[in-house]
């Protein structure tokens, strides 16, 4: 018999095998499955954390690097490497910072004025449902008893205690806390070292695999750290110009609640063409309870300043885009929205684009194979 039959049937003969001890302990091989994955997710969660953070230092790294490029001595490689990490992390820290010191008080008072214009303008609202014999005795004994100081104080003691709560559970629980430094050990780790843990990680790939695969492998992932490093970095950098401007403009124009309406804004942005129209309707349906014509500024001059940004700010700044059509971007915000919520809106699209240009890289190849030109 053929050595290269015989080879196969002995692997279909393992398959079954292996197929038939899975199927009848099943529990067994799904608490092995679970173990296993309670193990490699400090590693998953570090790697992603390094993936994340290597956008900024990155920017930090060619930073130094044109600081350096007429010095006669030069920052060695991994003098950079930590100085931009420490430069990432400070960065990080004062920007949460300053969203703790200036966003979150800001937005507490102008949550406080909507309370008290809601409070004025939903008696109007009642009597007018009132003429139309619409029932509204519940929404009135609601409208009574409620106390806006009393809510916003049990919204923040229940906060601190649901905090203090996860904050005991994680602390005492060991393998929790062991598996968060973990993950924080191993992304400072990549960072700091992350050309040495490439050239391993590609001689590792070399080493047990063909050639044609590694160089697909390495093509594939080098697109992937592109696509994904130019997203996240170009939705931050349009996030904060466009929450920016809003805020200036609603400013100098006047507008009520510019500062809590650019915040909204800033966070909304990172869903690309969707997020930035709800926030400026929103925003205008709250300028809406001041002022009919307030609102219909709002909405003009949000629109001019968002086609500005785009078309002029946005290009220059960050580059060009992952890549995707309108369409596909919506189409892989949705689908990744319902499947992992935020998370899965902001990583879907670029994910969305990598397969895209493979897909479209190994259609325009076979066509070229069969000498296909298609205007």
């Amino acid at each position: 018999m053929d050595k290269k039959l015989m080879r196969q049937i002995m692997m279909i003969i393992a398959f079954a095998v292996l197929l038939f001890a899975i199927v009848t302990n099943f529990l067994t091989v799904v608490g092995i499955v679970v173990g296993i994955g309670k193990i490699v997710l400090p590693i998953v969660i570090g790697l992603l954390m390094a993936f994340v953070l290597n956008v900024p230092m990155k920017a930090f790294e060619k930073l130094i690097g044109r600081m350096f490029k007429k010095a006669k001595k030069k920052p060695s490689r991994k003098l950079t490497c930590f100085i931009s990490l420490m430069l990432t992390l400070l960065t990080i820290t004062v920007v949460l910072a300053l969203v703790a010191t200036i966003a979150v008080p800001e937005i507490v008072d102008s949550g406080k004025s909507i309370y008290e214009l809601l409070k004025q303008k939903i008696p109007q609202l009642l009597t007018f449902l009132e003429k139309y014999n619409i029932d509204t005795s519940r929404a009135t004994e609601w409208l009574k008893t409620l106390d806006v100081n009393s809510l916003i104080d049990k919204i923040t003691s229940g906060a601190g205690e649901v905090i203090t709560s996860v904050f005991n559970i994680a602390t005492a629980t060991v393998s929790g806390v062991v598996s968060v430094v973990f993950a924080i050990v191993i992304a400072l780790y990549v960072l700091l070292s992350k050309d040495t843990v490439s050239r391993q990680s590609r001689k590792i790939l070399y080493a047990v695999t063909k050639k044609n695969f590694a160089d697909k492998v390495i093509e594939i992932s080098a697109l992937t750290n592109k696509i994904f490093s130019q997203y996240l970095s170009g939705q931050c950098i349009e996030a904060c110009i466009l929450g920016l401007l809003i805020t200036i403009t609603f400013s100098i124009f006047r507008l009520p609640y510019a500062g809590v309406i650019g915040i909204m804004t800033g966070i909304s942005a990172f869903i690309p063409y969707v997020g930035a129209f709800a926030a400026c309707f929103v925003g205008a349906f709250l300028i809406l309870l001041i002022s009919p014509m307030k609102a219909l500024i709002s909405i003009i001059i949000f629109c001019v300043v968002q086609f500005i940004e785009t078309q002029f700010i946005y290009p220059h700044v960050v580059g060009g885009s992952v890549g995707l059509s309108p369409l596909l971007t919506l189409l892989a915000a949705l689908v990744g929205g319902k499947l992992m919520g935020l998370f899965g809106i902001i990583f879907f699209i670029p994910l969305t684009a990598v397969l895209y240009r493979l897909i479209k890289d190994y259609i325009n190849g076979r066509l070229e194979k069969k000498k296909i030109k298609i205007e």
